[in-house]
């Protein structure tokens, strides 16, 4: 088998076993769109209510209100799939809301009552059912994770588009069918995890990341400030906005795991929030779409890289992710509250231009903080041995490759070897050809030989038997 089958082969390889995951988690996004909390919602219920309340409301308070009941108890419930109170109540509270919310659509005069009991119901179904999905994602590698999770949001975006053009009919029977094939999928990916893997039910002592936690709600309440005015297609669920950075993410990830840098994604965020809200009040020169898809690109791309993070801290602690997810569930407080301020700042009188200088100026304060907490990174993987942000990578090493890894910047120091010839040197000790390492480093045939030339003459050695030699390797 050649080099480039051998890679394809195992670029397919790190997507076996992760199929069920991403069909109950994009099942489950794709319905919470069309239900509650997307601009989605309206297929498949009411389009016209004589009321003019938002059930919006109602399922942010009953999915705040859970996600915290999980951060204070979750002791008392882990493993989560494993406790069948916990899957029943998820279960039957996204059934339920769909069923709750379709008859809406027949009864008009009961309306009111239905869709309230339905968002209630779909607020406490959804937040245990991202618990229970989260347990599943944290048996995978960080590799997995990310791509599983990039590519169950990605699914739930094009699921959500189907739904969206269907009839009444349609739209109806999917919106009760989603969350049912959601539950099975979920519970048949936790079935195939191997019982050595799966979840413990005893937490070891531990301290939360804190700053992940306040960095994630100065950007929901960001977000909030503007998540009612954004154009559509924009938004954190499962909206265009969505797709185009999970597949992003989705792609670059499985055809360039080793060498996407985790740090600068990290920090990207930052740029696209601030944009986003500087262009606010030149929206009558560029339009609102800009901004729009910015600010939600930001907000969606932050999201993901603190639930990465996360995913990333717990299974270095042994912690079960329930205790951090829930938590991070639970911020959706602060997206609500800064839904708050564009109606209070009406209330002052202000002209609209001002409104939006103030709400420019408030959230660069915001961004600015988060950047402090940023720029204070290091404590991440002092602390809690997170380091992908300086290292880049998301591929795991082994034991094994962690000291060659050392023994490389160690004979780098020892001989001299320039940046790049380091480089060289790294990808020399994973074993790779020749060819392989002037397509990953984008350099010509000659250059690749001179830097080899160099390493070899610099550390006084004539083949590649040798160099494994000084680097203790065996082949």
């Amino acid at each position: 088998m050649t080099e480039k089958a051998e890679s394809k082969e195992d670029r397919r390889a790190l997507l076996r076993g992760g199929r069920r995951y991403v069909v109950a988690y994009g099942c489950a996004r794709a319905w919470a769109t069309l239900t509650f909390t997307g601009a989605g919602a309206g297929a498949g219920m009411p389009d016209a209510v004589p009321w003019s309340f938002d059930p919006h409301l109602t399922f942010d308070a009953a999915y705040i209100a859970v996600s915290i009941l999980m951060v204070l108890l979750f002791r008392r419930f882990i493993p989560l799939n494993e406790n069948r109170l916990v899957k029943v109540v998820a279960a039957a509270g996204m059934i339920v809301a769909s069923l709750l919310c379709t008859l809406a659509v027949w009864v008009p005069d009961a309306s009111f009552g239905l869709v309230v009991a339905g968002s209630l119901a779909a607020g406490v179904g959804y937040g245990l059912f991202l618990l229970l999905a989260a347990e599943v994602l944290a048996t995978f590698s960080l590799l997995r994770i990310f791509l599983f999770l990039a590519g169950a949001m990605l699914l739930g975006t094009v699921v959500t588009f189907f739904c969206q053009g269907m009839g009444l009919w349609q739209a109806q029977c999917a919106l009760v069918l989603l969350p049912v094939l959601a539950v099975l999928y979920l519970r048949d990916a936790y079935a195939h995890v191997p019982e050595a893997e799966r979840p413990k039910r005893g937490v070891p002592k531990f301290s939360y990341p804190w700053k992940l936690f306040v960095l994630y709600g100065l950007y929901a309440f960001a977000y909030g400030m503007r998540a009612d005015q954004l154009v559509a297609g924009a938004g954190r669920h499962s909206s265009l906005s969505t797709a185009i950075i999970m597949a992003v993410l989705f792609a670059t990830a499985y055809f360039a795991s080793r060498r996407f840098n985790i740090g600068l994604l990290y920090r990207s965020p930052l740029v696209l929030m601030v944009c986003g809200f500087l262009l606010i009040p030149a929206e009558s020169l560029f339009g609102s779409a800009v901004s729009s898809y910015l600010i939600a690109i930001s907000y969606s791309l932050m999201s993901f890289l603190v639930m990465f993070l996360l995913y990333d801290i717990a299974k270095r602690l042994g912690v079960a992710i329930v205790a951090f997810l829930a938590i991070k569930n639970a911020e959706q407080l602060f997206q609500v509250a800064g839904g708050e301020v564009p109606g209070l700042l009406a209330l002052t009188g202000l002209p609209a231009s001002t409104q939006d200088l103030v709400a420019t100026v408030a959230v660069s304060a915001l961004i600015l903080a988060a950047t402090v907490l940023l720029f204070s990174e290091k404590e991440l993987a002092s602390k809690w041995g997170v380091s992908i942000l300086e290292e880049g990578g998301l591929v795991q090493r082994t034991e094994e490759e962690e000291r060659v890894g050392e023994r490389v910047e160690e004979l780098a120091r020892t001989y001299r070897l320039s940046p790049r010839e380091e480089e060289v040197l790294a990808l020399l000790a994973e074993g790779k050809t020749g060819r392989v390492i002037q397509q990953e480093l984008f350099i010509a045939e000659g250059t690749f030989k001179a830097h080899t030339r160099h390493i070899y003459e610099k550390m006084g050695i004539n083949s590649r038997k040798e160099l494994f030699g000084l680097l203790g390797i065996s082949h």
